[in-house]
Formats: structure tokens, C-alpha cells, sequence
């Protein structure tokens, strides 16, 4: 019979980058992970990706914003850290106001490689 401690797992430490680095153009973004795998993702995909109330429905999670309007030659201007869980970015298209997660740019960047 297993007792109540026997039941408790630890809760998977949840994935963080420790570096992120812009290119020089602002074309892509190449992030650094704890567990040492480096991805990276264009300006554009992070562009259609954002997770903002704008870009995809509060209230039934679908992405409203049109994936084919994102322009190809899109730039990231400026990123800036959200605490210690998240990126922010100002695109050259001047949309600023998606927060990512380190699990969603993970999820990202993973299928950009």
C-alpha cells in the first residue's frame, strides 16, 4: 500500500531560456535553453505566433489574426524580458503587445529547426 508521499511527484521544473539573442537585422531570434538545446524562429513566425487578446480569441483560444498578412521581411525592433517567464517584443509592423511564455517561444522556436 503506497502512502500519501509515495503519490506526490515532483512537478517538472518548467523549461526557461538563459540567453536570447536578436540578429543584427532583426530577422530571428535565437534562444538558449537550460537543458542546452539552442532554437531559433524569423521575426515572422514569432509575429504569427503572438498570443496576444488582438491575435487570437480570449474566449475560445482561436488565432484571429490572418497568418498570410504577417509580411516576410517583418523585424523585431526591440525585445525586452516579462519577469523572469516571458519576452516581449516590438515588431517593425509596431505591434507590441504579445507576452511570451518561455513554453510557447520553446514550442516556436522547437518547430522552426
Amino acid at each position: 500500500m503506497s502512502n500519501f508521499w509515495d503519490r506526490i511527484k515532483p512537478a517538472p521544473k518548467p523549461v526557461s531560456a538563459t540567453d536570447a539573442k536578436l540578429s543584427a537585422d532583426g530577422e530571428s531570434l535565437t534562444l538558449t535553453w537550460d537543458d542546452g538545446v539552442t532554437t531559433t524562429a524569423t521575426a515572422q513566425v514569432l509575429r504569427q505566433q503572438c498570443p496576444c487578446a488582438a491575435c487570437v480569441d480570449e474566449w475560445t483560444a482561436k488565432r484571429t489574426l490572418d497568418p498570410s498578412q504577417v509580411p516576410a521581411n517583418l523585424r523585431v525592433l526591440q525585445m525586452q524580458p516579462v519577469g523572469n517567464y516571458a519576452l516581449a517584443f516590438l515588431f517593425s509592423d509596431q505591434h507590441n503587445t504579445g507576452i511570451y511564455p518561455w513554453k510557447h517561444l520553446r514550442d516556436i522556436t522547437q518547430s522552426q529547426g
